[in-house]
């Protein structure tokens, strides 16, 4: 994977913080600490994305459509 380097701000407290997981090991760098939560607040985002998307959708439009045929098809399953 091609990584970029970027300069962020980042507040004194917040940096302690990091550097504490740093040194105590959670982490190899900083890069990597804010590389991973990165990562993970884009993935959350996503997802939410997705769950507000799905929350849109007409439950019994869906239904009916997934049921669509479904009748036909049960007609020429064997039974077991």
């Amino acid at each position: 994977m091609s990584t970029e380097k970027v300069a962020i701000t980042i507040d004194r407290e917040t940096l302690r913080r990091l550097d504490h997981l740093v040194k105590s090991r959670r982490f190899a760098n900083r890069s990597r600490a804010i590389q991973q939560a990165v990562n993970e607040k884009l993935a959350h985002l996503e997802h939410s994305r997705l769950a507000e998307e799905c929350a849109k959708l007409n439950r019994k439009d869906e239904q009916a459509m997934a049921e669509e045929g479904m009748s036909e098809d049960a007609e020429r399953w064997p039974e077991y």
